[in-house]
């Protein structure tokens, strides 16, 4: 919910409503004021009415009423940017809020939601990005094909994250990750259909030292991403 004022005192107009019950108002009392100072409207709440509010078991007794957070395409990928995420297909939405978490983390530049694929304002998706989802341009677009094409015409390298790709993410690709990059992820019970994968500039594999079969997508985006982080920053 800070996060939110944040995004508010940022821009006046996109938080509109907050809800607090009495207990939080007490113990945060700067949430209501910053609300009020950034002109949203502020009412309490019972307890009933907060969880009635909320589709969690255990509600935190605060909520906002906000304008959407996604962009288009061409706004996401307006500042030269040289690192990005896509989410191909990813219909999970913790694993979307979580990579987009972590794309904030990695300082990337913008994530497209690609395919046929979750809503980013889908609430597990907001809780699981932990405030990121205001903090980097999300853009959500059904055409993939017009997502790859937009990319290259920034002059970003596709890289598919792929478990059989012919490029071991190590040391010897830090040349390759120097690049302006878009990270193209699949569905967690599929990865990257072969279309895509085989669109992509290099098809790059995690290295996997013992026996499990699989990185989770979330932790598969966190390694691929601070790669190129490390790389970009150094």
């Amino acid at each position: 919910m800070h996060d939110a004022l944040t995004w508010a005192d940022e821009g006046p107009g996109r938080v509109h409503d907050l809800f607090l019950t009495a207990a939080v108002a007490d113990r945060h009392p700067d949430l209501g004021r910053r609300a009020d100072a950034a002109g949203v409207r502020v009412a309490r709440v019972t307890d009933k009415a907060a969880a009635g509010l909320s589709d969690t078991v255990t509600p935190q007794g605060v909520a906002a009423v906000c304008t959407t957070v996604d962009v288009d395409l061409d706004t996401a990928l307006s500042a030269a940017p040289r690192l990005v995420t896509v989410l191909v297909g990813v219909a999970d939405p913790g694993n979307a809020g979580t990579v987009i978490r972590t794309s904030d983390a990695a300082g990337a530049d913008a994530v497209v939601i690609a395919g046929d694929a979750v809503d980013p304002h889908n609430p597990k998706c907001v809780r699981a990005s932990m405030g990121s989802l205001f903090h980097v341009p999300v853009a959500a677009e059904r055409d993939v094909g017009a997502v790859l094409d937009a990319l290259r015409a920034r002059g970003l390298t596709l890289l598919a994250a792929h478990a059989h790709g012919d490029t071991v993410l190590d040391a010897a690709a830090d040349a390759l990750l120097g690049a302006p990059t878009a990270w193209l992820f699949g569905s967690e019970a599929h990865g990257l259909d072969d279309r895509t994968a085989a669109a992509a500039d290099h098809r790059v594999r995690v290295p996997i030292h013992g026996r499990a079969e699989s990185l989770n997508l979330a932790t598969a985006a966190a390694v691929c991403l601070y790669a190129s982080a490390r790389v970009h920053h150094r």
